[in-house]
């Protein structure tokens, strides 16, 4: 097959694993309705709590007026009615203060309504959206890593790796991974940097780990013996990355072609 045939194919290959991309974006769009399902149920328990403290507020305010009442009504010689100013002087104070307490649960409980509302609309919305924008995504890289090193603990056979950068693999414990399993890495390795020089020794020290350099910087995967796969490609802005995980053998089948082609367009140190 010529260079032309070969591109040709893998470009036809990455459109065609593109349009797989609609079934991870459901599942997406399907985990922030149940995210807004569950900021929905906090914020109704807010709001409950919130009333009731008005509530409360309320009744203090009752009694409090009430006993000045009491107080104003009473028949009493000139030292207890001194006395009785003093108190009516306190309460009217503490009225005070729980007026303003109760205004400010008020606007507490009005703030949480609107917002609560906000959210039901926006889940209303969410779930008419049938093609889901990931322009906006909010997944950081310290996420994907997390993940990654979630997947790891459970390779028996292979897996592939592509991180930006080698100073990455620290972040991913290699040297917990089972000797038997052989490890592909490619990611920005640059010798001349003593801290990638000394980390490129260590991980060369271990025999089943192989790693090239891969100085694009632009992306994550990780395939675990071919029944698991996470990829994620770094967007514009900070923390917007697309990321892709999925354990269907028909998705992974498709999609693999892409870290593959990583691994295979890097270079030996």
């Amino acid at each position: 097959m010529d260079d032309f045939s070969y591109e040709l194919k893998k470009q036809l290959e990455i459109k065609d694993n593109l349009l797989r991309l609609k079934d991870e974006q459901v599942k997406t769009l399907e985990s922030s309705l149940n995210l807004k399902d569950e900021q929905i149920k906090t914020l109704e328990n807010s709001i409950k709590i919130k009333d009731d403290k008005a509530k409360t507020l309320e009744k203090s305010m009752e009694l409090k007026e009430d006993e000045i009442r009491k107080l104003n009504s009473s028949s009493i010689d000139k030292n207890v009615l001194i006395e009785n100013n003093e108190k009516i002087l306190i309460l009217e104070k503490e009225v005070e203060i729980l007026n303003g307490e109760l205004a400010k649960a008020d606007e507490e409980l009005e703030n949480l309504e609107l917002e609560n509302e906000k959210l039901r609309n926006a889940k209303t919305d969410a779930a008419d959206v049938k093609i889901v924008d990931l322009t906006h995504t909010n997944i950081s890289k310290s996420e994907i890593l997390e993940k990654m090193r979630e997947i790891l603990p459970n390779a028996n056979a292979s897996v592939l790796i592509v991180t930006p950068k080698i100073e990455d693999l620290q972040e991913l414990y290699l040297y917990e991974i089972k000797a038997s399993v052989s490890v592909r890495v490619a990611c920005s390795i640059n010798p001349g940097i003593e801290e990638h020089s000394e980390l490129l020794e260590e991980y060369e020290s271990l025999d089943n780990i192989n790693l090239k350099n891969y100085n694009l910087e632009d992306k994550y995967a990780l395939v675990r013996d071919g029944e698991e796969m996470l990829y994620g490609v770094a967007g514009k802005a900070e923390n917007n990355f697309l990321v892709i995980h999925t354990k269907d053998p028909n998705h992974i089948k498709l999609l693999n072609a892409l870290p593959l082609e990583v691994w295979i367009r890097s270079r030996k140190v």
